[in-house]
């Protein structure tokens, strides 16, 4: 059975567990349109406009 010869420094183990510690939530942008807060770079999930236009016309896509 494998079992380690020496034991595992504290500085050694950190560093392991440290890409863990960096992740943080997403930044949130306020949406022009509709004051909302999104993701930026992406579709307003409340009003569907993106860059100043609207992006998912509901309308069209019944037709």
């Amino acid at each position: 059975m494998a079992v380690p010869k020496r034991r595992t420094s504290k500085a050694r183990r950190d560093k392991r567990r440290s890409p863990n510690m960096k992740k943080t939530a997403p930044g949130l942008s306020i949406c022009p349109q509709c004051h909302q807060p999104k993701l930026p770079h992406r579709v307003c999930p409340n009003c569907n406009y993106y860059d100043g236009k609207d992006v998912l016309n509901t309308s069209n896509a019944e037709a």
